[in-house]
C-alpha cells in the first residue's frame, strides 16, 4: 500500500506543476500574479483557503508526530506541501510514515 502513496505523491507533484508551469510560461513568472489569479473569484478563493487549511492541518500533524517519534525525516513533507502542494505533501507523508512503521516491524 505504501507504494500507492508514493505514486500519488509523484502524481501530486507532476500533474499540478504542469499547470503551474504552463500558466507561468503563458503569463509571467511573477508569483504574486499567480496568487492574484488564484483569487479571481469566490470559487477559486474558497479552494485556496480549503487547501491552505488542509496544509496547515497536515503541518501540525507532521510536526507533532516528528517530535513524538524523533523521526525527523518526516519533516520533509512540510516543504513538499508548501512548495508543491497538499497533493504531494500528504501522500508523501503517509508513504514516509508507512515506510518507517514497516521498518520498525509495525
Amino acid at each position: 500500500m505504501r507504494w500507492v502513496f508514493a505514486a500519488l505523491a509523484v502524481w501530486g507533484t507532476i500533474h499540478p506543476m504542469s499547470y503551474f508551469i504552463a500558466w507561468f510560461q503563458a503569463n509571467t513568472w511573477d508569483i504574486m500574479a499567480m496568487v492574484d489569479a488564484w483569487h479571481a473569484n469566490d470559487a477559486s478563493s474558497g479552494l485556496v483557503w480549503d487547501l491552505t487549511v488542509a496544509a496547515v492541518a497536515l503541518t501540525v500533524w507532521v510536526i507533532y508526530e516528528a517530535v513524538q517519534t524523533r523521526q525527523w525525516v518526516r519533516l520533509v513533507a512540510i516543504p513538499a506541501t508548501f512548495g508543491i502542494g497538499v497533493s504531494c505533501g500528504l501522500p508523501l507523508y503517509i508513504f514516509i510514515r508507512m515506510t518507517k512503521a514497516r521498518a520498525a516491524g509495525g
